[in-house]
């Protein structure tokens, strides 16, 4: 083998190897993608249930139902709703009518079961996702900045 031929060898093996390395790294960043859905997304697009997924919006005014550490409530945009439950400790903040963000996993009876929940941390901030997603709806209070009706 002459040293022009070897070359070309290692030049290849490094490429392919490099392609290799590439296909890694993105295979598991997308399997890390957690991607965020308001509640009529949801329903209009269906996401399976194997896949995580952030849902957000507002705590529906009365559905929070507890017992003992599982808490069921529903989160709307005002124009869908999706039930919820999550089984832990909900941040101090977590209330009805307040914004709120659930990670988690779309079960197979349609009933979002939630990793983590994460409440709004003071009165003029709401996800961008979330208020993107009630200004759509038309449920967004402008005179009032980063909140929705009340």
């Amino acid at each position: 083998m002459t040293r022009k031929q070897r070359r070309l060898y290692f030049v290849v093996l490094g490429m392919l190897a490099l392609g290799a390395a590439t296909a890694l790294v993105l295979t598991a960043f997308n399997d890390n993608l957690v991607y965020f859905h308001s509640p009529t997304e949801l329903a209009e697009k269906g996401v399976p249930p194997e896949r995580r997924v952030r849902i957000g919006g507002l705590v529906e005014k009365g559905s929070i139902q507890r017992d003992g550490q599982l808490v069921r409530f529903r989160v709307t945009d005002m124009v869908n709703a999706v039930p919820v439950t999550y089984n832990g400790i909900l941040p101090d903040l977590f209330r009805e009518e307040q914004g709120v963000v659930a990670e988690g996993k779309m079960g197979t009876d349609g009933v979002f079961v939630a990793a983590d929940v994460l409440a709004k941390h003071d009165e003029n901030y709401m996800p961008k996702e979330v208020s993107d997603a009630l200004k759509a709806s038309g449920h967004w209070q402008d005179g009032k900045e980063g909140g929705p009706k009340e």
